[in-house]
């Protein structure tokens, strides 16, 4: 009885482990295959962000020379809105639906980075929209379920950044 143990539970880690290595080999060929996209031209990139409505220009680095392509964007700060009387039940419920929203934003493209802030003062978080219009950011923020409930209050302002760079 001892033996069929053992070899079942070494044909359990072999499976399991097989199936860890397949899903990275998957991801690691998925990545490589983005990497090996070609990528858009500046002159191509630009005309479709112009094409789609967004504000660009050129932005030249003195210390390298580089001509960096900046975008607007529109900076959203979630502020503590004037109704916070949720019991407990209503306000995890709304923050569920509120962290579903963002993921949504953010899979649709149209939301680029979402987070709270770590103090507990007046300004909760921010998210950072890649649409070409206020209105438009304005619309997106206006639909989250914890500002309809007015537990959060949006302030939007437009903000520039270098097209393509990431945080590091």
């Amino acid at each position: 009885m001892k033996k069929i143990v053992v070899i079942l539970s070494v044909l359990i880690l072999t499976h399991s482990c097989k199936d860890n290595t397949e899903t990275s080999i998957n991801e690691q060929v998925s990545e490589n295959v983005k990497e090996k996209q070609p990528k858009k031209s500046v002159k191509s990139l630009k005309e479709e962000l112009t094409n789609k409505g967004f504000q660009i220009f050129d932005y030249v680095d003195e210390k390298t020379k580089d001509t960096i392509l900046m975008q607007q964007y529109y900076i959203a700060f979630l502020k503590k809105g004037t109704i916070r009387n949720q019991n407990e039940e209503e306000a995890n419920k709304l923050q569920s639906e509120h962290l579903a929203h963002l993921g949504k934003m953010y899979e649709l493209g149209y939301a680029d980075i979402s987070g709270p802030f770590g103090d507990d003062g007046d300004i909760r978080g921010i998210t950072i929209y890649n649409v070409p219009t206020q209105a438009m950011a304005d619309s997106l923020a206006n639909a989250d379920p914890m500002v309809k409930a007015g537990r959060l209050e949006i302030e939007i302002h437009p903000w520039w950044a270098a097209k393509g760079f990431s945080l590091r």
